[in-house]
């Protein structure tokens, strides 16, 4: 594809999918198989749970709620931290102690975009939730994290203390269910077609090919 055509790569996922954080590093890894292809890599909202309420509650009383008890999620945790692991990062399941609602990480995912830095924000709010097993309903915990990433911190604030883009990002969210997405993360190459689950950066790397392909093939 031109410089002025980059491959559009719309990720679905959500900051507190364990299999979300793997697949973006998956992802960062096919980019750098494919330095000469110009890809747009956009973040979309989406709300693994839902029902969950916007103060957040504990991490036990969330894996009690989903897999029964948390003795239950035991297994899933050590394939998860092992994937991670493999991948470089650092799932900290022992750290976590509160499930929290994801509205606002999304919209501070949102404002991080535009200024350039969605990714950036996208993986701190991962990396203090998996590997430090901080608090992303705590509202000090969020401006700081923004602030980190190149946002005003006073902006941010008083942004959060309303409900500045609660309603875009929330029917963002519901759009990308209603259009059958049930699982992520969720790549979406182009418009055209999607790739679902942390694939292999190989697997990632050859539907941006394919995408690259299909475009100049439509240039010609």
């Amino acid at each position: 594809m031109s410089d002025n055509q980059p491959v559009r790569i719309d990720v679905v996922s959500d900051v507190v999918c364990p299999w979300c954080f793997i697949g973006k590093r998956r992802l960062e890894k096919a980019l750098a198989l494919r330095p000469g292809v110009a890809v747009e890599v956009h973040w979309r909202p989406y709300f693994l749970n839902d029902w969950i309420p916007r103060e957040g509650m504990s991490r036990e009383q969330y894996l009690t709620t989903k897999f029964g008890s948390p003795e239950r999620y035991k297994g899933i945790a050590q394939r998860v931290t092992a994937a991670a692991a493999e991948e470089g990062l650092t799932y900290a399941t022992d750290k976590m102690k509160r499930q929290p609602n994801t509205l606002d990480c999304h919209r501070l995912i949102r404002w991080a975009e535009g200024i350039g830095k969605a990714a950036e924000m996208k993986q701190k709010l991962m990396d203090l939730y998996f590997t430090q097993g901080a608090d992303l309903t705590d509202r000090d915990t969020l401006v700081k994290a923004a602030a980190d990433v190149g946002l005003d911190a006073d902006t941010v604030r008083a942004a959060l203390a309303i409900d500045q883009d609660v309603a875009e990002v929330e029917q963002e969210a519901q759009s990308a269910k209603a259009a059958g997405i049930e699982g992520v993360p969720c790549f979406i190459f182009g418009g055209k077609f999607a790739v679902s689950g942390a694939q292999s950066p190989e697997y990632l790397a050859d539907a941006i090919d394919r995408m690259a392909q299909a475009g100049q093939a439509a240039a010609e």
